[in-house]
């Protein structure tokens, strides 16, 4: 399948979709297509411009005041709050969201508090550890300005590239409920691109064409109408869907098996035009889809079992790699006599939602260019293959690396293994589910694995172990799976 849009140009009408797939020179899977947050790391930006606005405010300092390690501690503590403020939060609709994000007028206020908060503190500090060099109420309100201006600043220049993002590259939704609510919503943000939302399909619970009310709905493309759940899947992965949006105060919520579906495709489900019960207040006014108010539709512990899983995967990763030191020293070794320079191997995997990383190992041999690592599928019986990048890959100690992928937030410790894109391409072609395995982060080891799913094994199989361990997902089985995984390594059997 491609993923060429099923939305065309003309009067806003919509029509049944079509069911043969669309072809394209530029075609590529919904895996291969990595969200607009990953293409443009935002909130990395953000962390570096509240880093930056600190160094201007030392202006304010005299020589003896504007210490390394005062500037370092003003530095971190302004991360920190901000951070615990929701400051570097993905924005709405997960991605980046011109009208949905908040703005920078929106920030204003917690910034200009924490910072007041952490300059306060910060002389208090300064003035009792070293009493000559207190600041008088001109230095810190001086020093206190000069952060602030600084900070709003540089945040402002993040923001506009966002919004500039948002409206050059919109993110693909499909838009549900009935007729004219599902239509108006579709041609709304078709008309006002700054949303960037960019509506590829309705999804109707009727199983039939949808009536256009004379003079109701703005003009816009015409859409293909999804009554099915294979017209939905078919949109999803044609299109790159990652958002679906419900329409309120509507009797147009999804079918089980549609909203099964979409969430099977790793698609976020968003309420539009209801505000949260019991929220009112809690969320920025230039958070909106054209003045429509969304919320995500996710039972609360989705997000406290996302936070858990990530916990594990700090803490884990954390200590395996402080235990594992002297195990990864010797490696890089051996591999460095053996091989010659270059002990890391790099290379560009699909993790979750499709977006790309660089996932690292331990170098068992050179492939001969770029094209042989890239789609080459095994080289276990390789004669290239040496005596040390046997051992690795027989033991397994090759993937150890990859610890600090799970530590950077690439991977987690436990889920479906990273593919590359040329065969992620490949056998989301050949079975259905394959995309759906996307959902989750990549991991270190998963279900599949500890089954013996490793290697040259059938990739039917291993995507329905992983589906399988993400719709029944628990912090207890992760444990278990990594305790599994620690009992093959005794008996190790390669990869």
């Amino acid at each position: 399948m491609t993923t060429e849009s099923t939305s065309t140009s003309g009067p806003h009408t919509t029509r049944p979709a079509a069911l043969a797939p669309q072809r394209g020179s530029a075609a590529r899977t919904a895996a291969q297509r990595p969200p607009t947050a990953a293409r443009a790391p935002f909130a990395a930006a953000l962390v570096a411009a509240d880093c930056a606005a600190v160094l201007p405010a030392a202006a304010a300092l005299t020589a003896g005041q504007r210490s390394a390690e005062l500037l370092l501690q003003l530095t971190v503590a302004a991360v920190a709050l901000h951070a615990r403020a929701g400051l570097y939060r993905p924005a709405a609709l997960g991605a980046v969201r011109a009208g949905a994000y908040p703005t920078l007028l929106d920030e204003v206020p917690a910034i200009a508090a924490r910072l007041a908060v952490l300059w306060c503190a910060a002389a208090a500090l300064l003035a009792a550890r070293s009493p000559d060099l207190a600041l008088g109420p001109g230095a810190l309100a001086a020093a206190y300005a000069l952060h602030l201006a600084s900070a709003l600043a540089f945040r402002g220049a993040v923001h506009r590239r966002r919004r500039r993002v948002a409206r050059d590259q919109p993110r693909a939704a499909l838009v549900i409920g009935t007729a004219p609510a599902a239509q108006r919503l579709a041609a709304l943000l078709h008309q006002h691109p700054e949303c960037g939302v960019r509506p590829v399909g309705l999804v109707t619970p009727a199983e039939r064409d949808i009536p256009q009310p004379a003079g109701a709905v703005p003009s816009g493309p015409a859409l293909p109408v999804l009554t099915s759940p294979e017209d939905v899947q078919r949109a999803v992965i044609q299109n790159g869907v990652r958002d679906a949006l419900l329409v309120a105060g509507e009797d147009g919520a999804p079918r089980p098996d549609h909203a099964a579906l979409l969430r099977r495709h790793g698609c976020a489900m968003w309420l539009v035009g209801a505000p949260a019960r019991g929220e009112a207040g809690s969320a920025p006014m230039g958070r909106h889809l054209w003045g429509h108010e969304f919320r995500l539709l996710e039972p609360p512990e989705a997000r406290a079992g996302r936070l858990s899983k990530r916990a594990l995967d700090i803490v884990g990763a954390g200590l395996l790699l402080l235990a594992a030191a002297p195990v990864l020293l010797l490696c890089a070794a051996a591999v460095r006599l053996s091989d010659g320079p270059g002990v890391l191997f790099r290379q560009e995997r699909v993790g979750e939602n499709g977006r790309l990383f660089t996932l690292l190992k331990f170098r068992t041999l050179r492939p001969e260019d770029e094209r042989e690592a890239a789609t080459r599928w095994s080289v276990a019986h390789d004669e290239r293959l040496g005596a040390v990048g046997s051992f690795l890959r027989r033991t397994s100690l090759d993937e150890l690396p990859q610890l600090w992928n799970v530590l950077r937030g690439d991977m987690s410790l436990v889920g479906p293994r990273p593919e590359r894109p040329y065969f992620v391409e490949r056998f989301s072609l050949l079975h259905a589910d394959y995309a759906a395995r996307h959902r989750m982060p990549a991991g270190l080891t998963g279900l599949a694995q500890v089954h013996g799913l490793r290697g040259d094994t059938s990739i039917e199989d291993r995507c329905r172990f992983d589906n399988h361990y993400i719709d029944h997902w628990s912090l207890w089985q992760d444990v278990r799976i990594l305790l599994r995984t620690a009992a093959t390594l005794i008996r190790p059997a390669g990869s």
